[in-house]
């Protein structure tokens, strides 16, 4: 069975995108959020209910009237089939490994038969916004968000635009949510390539409707897919534009069941690896691995044959690495086997590829970067 109701509206500024599967315990404070906002323009909220088996669809509907007051009006689509629909794969994209998208499930890529892609490509198609608004069944929106978010992207017409966020419950995942919330303006662009994912995460994006276009919509291979990473390379690929208004303007909640939880790290590993070989390393004649470790290495042997070639050193810290004097790259079938000398981290030279996580040492991986005086995005990227 079809659930339907589609836009009457020829047009509207701003559409309110929100997948829902077994949302219930969220819902009601989500969609009272959609109610406070400020802004004064004309809102519609697109909901596509994607096969929830609990009262998800019966909270939703209970809701109607209360939109309908609001002059909001509620576009409900979805389906009840057993699982959430994830069998309909969009084409390969160019952000994806060898044809990512179209690879069987295995660890590396698990698909499995739910798509929180196709259930935002359906909520978009039902709405008929000129902006799109995306919001988290389990999410909730502060009052001002849409109203500063459309100021932006109305200046920005090709940009996705993200804003700060409140981490829900307090303390859950620190290190990311200081990461979310501190990133410079530059490093919306530069930071691109770390285990992170977008530097401005998917429950906080709002653009105008052609950004969506011109990618085509999102990734559907399934569970597991990052469709919103795949999305974000590809829209940065196109040329377009990141930008972040620097209020907290969403609650951001951490719970095991969220879709981000199945995403493998490998995955985002071979996606990101793509797209930094395909658009940096192959414009660098040269470049170091600042890691001589476990991440650095592995950085190495996953570098294509042409990009091996380019790694003049690695570099470090550690005195026992440094004083081995070389990495050699034992499963190569090469004769010899490639051996890469290993530098103290002053006497390397940029640019560097570094495979250090952030935020982890108490300071002395950045004060050691800092001291180099090197400029993000020129110098050096960070990949981990």
């Amino acid at each position: 069975m079809t659930q339907s109701g589609g836009s009457t509206n020829l047009h509207v500024d701003v559409s309110i995108i929100m997948p829902v599967h077994n949302a219930a315990a969220w819902l009601p404070e989500s969609l009272q959020s959609v109610l406070l906002q400020t802004f004064q323009g004309s809102m519609e909220l697109a909901i596509f209910n994607d096969a929830s088996k609990d009262n998800s669809l019966k909270i939703i509907q209970e809701w109607r009237q209360k939109f309908a007051d609001a002059g909001i009006e509620m576009t409900v689509g979805g389906h009840d089939s057993d699982k959430p629909k994830g069998d309909v794969i969009i084409s390969a994209c160019p952000s994806c490994p060898e044809d990512f998208c179209r690879l069987p499930p295995s660890q590396d890529n698990p698909r499995h038969n739910d798509s929180v892609g196709y259930a935002k490509n359906q909520a978009i198609m039902q709405s008929s916004g000129a902006y799109l608004c995306f919001l988290d069944a389990d999410d909730v929106m502060h009052p001002k968000r849409v109203e500063l978010q459309y100021e932006t992207a109305v200046q920005h017409q090709c940009a996705i635009v993200g804003c700060r966020v409140h981490r829900e419950p307090d303390g859950s995942t620190d290190r990311y949510t200081r990461w979310i919330n501190n990133l410079t303006p530059a490093q919306l662009t530069t930071q691109i390539y770390t285990a992170n994912g977008p530097t401005v995460i998917m429950p906080t994006w709002f653009c105008s409707r052609c950004v969506w276009d011109k990618v085509g919509g999102f990734n559907e291979g399934g569970k597991g897919v990052p469709e919103d990473l795949i999305f974000f390379l590809e829209h940065l690929r196109l040329g377009g534009q990141v930008k972040r208004v620097d209020e907290h303007l969403l609650t951001y909640r951490y719970h095991p069941q969220a879709a981000t939880a199945s995403v493998h790290r490998d995955t985002i590993w071979s996606i990101q690896l793509a797209a930094l070989q395909e658009r940096v390393l192959a414009n660098w004649s040269k470049f170091t691995i600042w890691n001589a470790g476990k991440q650095g290495r592995r950085f190495y042997r996953d570098l294509s044959e042409e990009n091996k070639a380019k790694v003049a050193a690695f570099c470090d810290v550690d005195v026992k690495k440094i004083e081995k004097g070389f990495y050699t790259y034992e499963e190569s079938t090469v004769v010899p086997k490639p051996k890469v000398p290993i530098l103290h981290f002053r006497d390397a030279s940029p640019p560097f590829i570094i495979c250090v996580k952030l935020d982890l040492t108490g300071g002395e991986f950045e004060k050691n970067l800092a001291s180099l005086n090197l400029q993000e995005g020129v110098d050096y990227l960070l990949f981990s």
